[in-house]
């Protein structure tokens, strides 16, 4: 079911990715069989085989891997937010893991590959569950 919060959609929570979306922190799903971290998360590890996981909490700091400043609204409320910079970071601690996000407090043209950031978190009321998701947003480190 595609769930919304003032005409934007939200993730869909579920076993998988409720700590990431819920705890305000990085936390990656980590196979118990064979330790492998699987981000996105899946039901499934892709190296083992195993259905079991836990979550690992890393610490939210990375570097940009790779950026686009949005200039175009792809939707009429986006206008006011023009330009903003939605960016893949890898990881310090696990670098083949990369988060995806907005880059804040930072302007277009100061953001490059490499620059180190941290993350932060948009707080967002559910109003279907009543949890309040944290979504992960970066800002310069």
């Amino acid at each position: 079911m595609t769930r919304y919060l003032d005409g934007w959609m939200l993730p869909a929570l579920d076993e998988a990715n409720r700590e990431f979306f819920t705890s305000g922190k990085i936390v990656v799903r980590e196979c118990r069989g064979c330790q492998t971290i699987q981000h996105p998360p899946e039901d499934l590890c892709y190296r083992c085989g195993g259905y079991e996981f836990g979550g690992r909490e890393v610490a939210g700091t990375g570097t940009i891997y790779s950026h686009t400043v949005i200039r175009h609204p792809v939707h009429p409320k986006l206008s006011e937010r023009l330009p903003y910079t939605v960016v893949l970071v890898s990881l310090d601690e696990l670098p083949d893991v990369r988060i995806t996000g907005n880059l804040l407090e930072a302007a277009p043209e100061d953001v490059r590959v490499g620059l180190a950031v941290r993350a932060v978190w948009e707080e967002i009321p559910d109003p279907e569950t009543g949890d309040v998701l944290r979504l992960p947003q970066w800002v310069p480190a």
